[in-house]
């Protein structure tokens, strides 16, 4: 079995080193759920108009900074990356 893999970035495929296309993933993985964050509380600031959606950045970057939050983020991103590799592998077999 090869050590290598491709990462697939837009129309490109760059080839690397499995470990580091599994972490690309969960990086990717927890800012795409950070900015998902962020734009639910945008739009509840936008929504509820006490302070319009500049509100929901602030309490976004309130929450966001908390070391728990980017823990859980984090470990969140690597168990589903790790369980969606591991039932690939069940498949294969």
């Amino acid at each position: 079995m090869s050590d290598r893999t491709q990462f697939a970035v837009g129309r490109h495929k760059v080839a690397m080193p499995r470990p580091m296309k599994r972490s690309l993933q969960v990086a990717s993985a927890a800012l795409l759920t950070a900015a998902v964050v962020l734009f639910v509380m945008m739009i509840n600031g936008f929504l509820v108009g006490r302070g319009g959606t500049l509100a929901g950045v602030d309490v976004w970057l309130a929450f966001i900074k908390r070391s728990d939050i980017i823990g859980t983020i984090i470990l969140t991103a690597l168990v589903t990356t790790a369980f969606l590799y591991w039932q690939r592998d069940k498949e294969r077999r």
